[in-house]
């Protein structure tokens, strides 16, 4: 008898980008309560789904407004990054010193 699980993820793909996109990104995934995984392999399958070619039309437009979401989101990011009170930003702002005497984790958690 053999399950109908699906296949295991095992494979991995790093891009680079600069911090403050990366912030906006993980932001908005945790307001639309996904994973960047999640929303990443959307992504990715929607762009290799076998398509006519107006419907490839439409998911290039959608990654090119993905992308500029992204583009938007990290323009904004340290503003909104300072406005977050726990957020990593704040916490940077406050340990100017980098002495370690109170670590993020005891920050976020006040």
């Amino acid at each position: 008898m053999t399950s109908a699980r699906p296949p295991k993820k095992s494979e991995t793909l790093e891009i680079r980008l600069p911090h403050a996109s990366k912030l906006a990104f993980m932001e908005r995934c945790r307001a639309a309560g996904l994973t960047a995984s999640e929303v990443m392999r959307g992504l990715i399958e929607k762009e290799t789904a076998v398509a006519p070619k107006a419907r490839r039309m439409k998911s290039w437009q959608t990654l090119a407004a993905a992308v500029a979401g992204i583009a938007i989101g990290a323009a904004a990011a340290p503003s909104i990054a300072q406005a977050l009170p726990g957020s990593r930003a704040a916490f940077d702002q406050m340990d100017a010193n980098h002495d370690g005497v109170v670590s993020f984790a005891e920050f976020r958690s006040r």
